[in-house]
């Protein structure tokens, strides 16, 4: 009863990285409501998968270990979790915001009857008063994300019914292991025991796995371009300086709008976040849609012809000046100058 439950994810065998992110907040929630904090793990060879999440000041694991969990299949999964909901009446359930969370929450919501925000980019424990009711909620989990395009911030708040369910996206989160481990609690799940015959209806046969192309969320330098850059041929030097410096290339809303490269390099609150050691805006405004994105960036450089643009606000250096002309002298001053 009012503790904060994770459902994590996991592949061939390990917990996904947003899973991980999400228990270190979700530590921090069940900090502040006195509760404990739960994990959630379906799949198969799941024997040692406890150890980690400890470390992440789990107090309870709920494991289920079975090859009808592996790989992901929705009914088996929406019944096991909206079964352990149902019986362990928790007042938080936290999800990524990846395909199998944004599959799986709506349907254990729909189970449940309860309240489901999707695609937050941050949560925090406060108070709410319903001024039409004239009535105040406490400690609710204050639910945050981008809304209307990603033009305004809400706070969303599911007050009349629990457990209050969120999915929460990729990187939003700082992923923070505990100073001390917790010695937690493993209590095995029956799939006999949730699911039935009817739910396990569904097979698969054979899986196509595309590796990721673009690995910005791992990257520790990012060089980012904006409408500002001018057009598709002109990100190629873009693309030429991360090379050189071992990083990706990403991109604003706008830049993706203009097709100048592919949408899965998009950062900001329609997009990736990411935390790169260094950080490189080049031809970006940074409105505040891409600067929640990138704005725990360790260093960042901004590079725009406008002294006043938003970017410079949080920039570590500025340099004004026409991208087409400064990238370039970065390349050929880098390249003389190592080895």
């Amino acid at each position: 009863m009012n503790n904060v439950f994770v459902y994590c994810e996991t592949g061939d065998g390990q917990i996904a990285e947003v899973s991980l992110e999400i228990l270190s907040k979700g530590r921090s929630l069940a900090d502040n409501l006195n509760a404990g904090l739960e994990a959630i793990v379906l799949g198969d060879n799941m024997n040692s998968v406890e150890k980690e999440l400890f470390e992440y000041g789990v107090d309870v694991v709920h494991k289920a270990s079975d090859k009808a969990l592996c790989p992901y299949t929705t009914l088996p999964h929406a019944a096991i979790v909206a079964g352990i909901f149902e019986k362990e009446k928790p007042r938080i359930g936290l999800f990524g915001a990846t395909s199998v969370g944004r599959d799986l929450a709506p349907r254990v919501s729909s189970r449940l009857n309860c309240g489901l925000t999707a695609d937050c980019t941050e949560l925090e424990i406060g108070n709410h008063t319903d001024r039409k009711l004239k009535q105040e909620y406490k400690d609710l989990l204050l639910q945050i994300r981008p809304a209307f395009g990603g033009n305004i911030i809400a706070t969303i708040v599911t007050p009349d019914t629990l457990p209050q369910l969120a999915t929460v996206r990729e990187g939003v989160m700082r992923k923070t292991k505990c100073k001390t481990a917790k010695a937690g609690k493993v209590k095995n799940i029956s799939v006999e025991d949730y699911v039935s015959k009817e739910e396990l209806a569904v097979k698969i046969i054979e899986r196509h796995v595309e590796k990721q192309r673009v690995h910005l969320k791992t990257s520790n330098v990012i060089v980012s371009g904006g409408y500002g850059v001018g057009s598709e041929e002109d990100f190629k030097k873009l693309f030429e300086l991360a090379g050189l410096l071992g990083g990706e290339v990403g991109a604003s809303r706008a830049a993706i709008d203009a097709g100048y490269v592919e949408r899965e390099r998009q950062i900001g609150q329609t997009g990736l976040t990411v935390r790169p050691k260094l950080y490189i805006a080049c031809g970006i405004s940074g409105q505040i849609q891409h600067r929640a994105g990138m704005d725990k960036s360790a260093l960042v450089i901004s590079i725009n012809t406008d002294p006043d643009a938003p970017i410079n606000k949080i920039a570590d250096y500025v340099i004004i000046g026409k991208v087409s002309e400064v990238v370039p002298k970065m390349i050929k001053y880098y390249k003389e100058h190592t080895k």
